[in-house]
């Protein structure tokens, strides 16, 4: 039987390696910012009844099923209560609200994702965490995810199966 004969392998398959997308919990929302600087007289002052009159003739269902990240982008001294008035007009309207940027809300997202995995689903497991996300999956993900399965994986890696980066590999205990 020559080479051209035989079936093709596909090792990778075979291996046993478990890929993590991180690309897969990515939020799938759309994420909007409500900016209240928008709402500030000069962009220095909340007045509360204009603010209060402006947020009750606000369309809110252009949120309608969309992550709302609620921030300011001026260096003014809101008060707490101001964010969480617009959190209360907009969630019946959106699928999450978020104070904070969209990296602020990446970084909680993963970080909710990541701490719902259960390690020992991994116990021994060899993973790799697959990269060249089309998506802005944040670095920090990254590091969340190997620092909560490597305590329990029998190997971790970066990259795609079939060309890994080695990140960790238990240490074998010799008798």
């Amino acid at each position: 039987m020559s080479t051209t004969d035989k079936p093709l392998v596909n090792r990778v398959a075979q291996s046993g390696l478990i890929t993590l997308k991180l690309e897969d919990h990515y939020p799938q929302a759309e994420m909007v910012t409500f900016d209240l600087k928008d709402y500030l007289f000069k962009e220095l002052i909340l007045k509360e009844k204009d603010f209060r009159a402006d947020l009750k003739a606000h369309d809110w269902s252009q949120y309608q099923d969309k992550i709302v990240l609620i921030n300011c982008s001026t260096d003014a001294i809101i008060p707490v209560w101001a964010y969480m008035l617009v959190a209360s007009h907009a969630a019946p309207y959106a699928a999450e609200v978020f104070q904070g940027s969209q990296e602020e809300y990446l970084l909680a997202h993963y970080r909710s994702v990541i701490d719902a995995i259960d390690p020992s689903e991994y116990e021994d497991a060899r993973l790799v965490i697959k990269g060249c996300s089309d998506l802005d999956v944040p670095l920090t993900a990254y590091v969340m995810i190997t620092d909560k399965l490597r305590p329990v994986a029998r190997s971790i890696m970066f990259g795609e199966p079939c060309s890994t980066v080695p990140i960790y590999k238990k240490p074998i205990r010799r008798k």
